[in-house]
């Protein structure tokens, strides 16, 4: 690929799914460490429904990113990318994914199992997929915990390597995923 060769972008609606999720992950995760501590009180239980109603935001999110993944091929890396990079960078992006599931999901057992119905929206009553029970909602609780930690590890792990290929190899792989830079090849 030339210097001034564009290379493609993801579509709209690939960058548009992203930064939602992200953008609601980036303000449910400080959330949920926030009400763990916090005393029962009709605020708490506020602020675990606001919890609770973005994961399963964020669920719905991910369903229609998987659909829309599937149907639509993401853009070419950049043929400087070496193969180990290439292969990391796809395992990365599946446990991602993987994650993107569970842990909602995660939560939404840790909440039924606690005997605390998810009410999306304070309108649509999910159903619980355990019955209540003391000794398996602290297990979905420390799961969902792990999870969410695992991710964060994760989601630092992509940002440095966005960042790595955008300021140290300046080829044009962060810029297929945000909008308004660049999508020339820098290399």
């Amino acid at each position: 690929m030339t210097r001034n060769q564009i290379l493609p972008r993801y579509a709209a609606p690939a960058v548009f799914l992203h930064w939602a999720v992200a953008l609601l992950i980036f303000c449910t995760f400080p959330v949920g460490l926030y009400m763990v501590d916090l005393k029962l009180s009709p605020w708490k239980l506020r602020i675990f429904s606001y919890h609770k109603w973005i994961g399963v935001t964020v669920f719905l999110l991910v369903l229609a990113r998987v659909a829309w993944r599937a149907t639509h091929a993401a853009p070419p890396l950049p043929a400087s990318v070496p193969a180990w990079e290439r292969h990391l960078a796809g395992s990365v992006h599946l446990l991602l994914y993987m994650l993107l599931f569970a842990i909602p999901l995660s939560g939404w057992l840790f909440s039924s199992a606690a005997g605390v119905q998810t009410v999306y929206f304070a309108l649509l009553p999910l159903p619980d997929l355990v019955p209540k029970d003391k000794m398996l909602a602290d297990l979905f609780r420390f799961v969902h915990m792990f999870l969410n930690y695992s991710f964060a590890a994760l989601v630092g792990l992509h940002a440095a390597a966005a960042l790595k290929h955008h300021f140290l190899d300046r080829d044009a792989v962060l810029a297929r995923m945000v909008p308004g830079l660049n999508p020339r090849n820098l290399s």
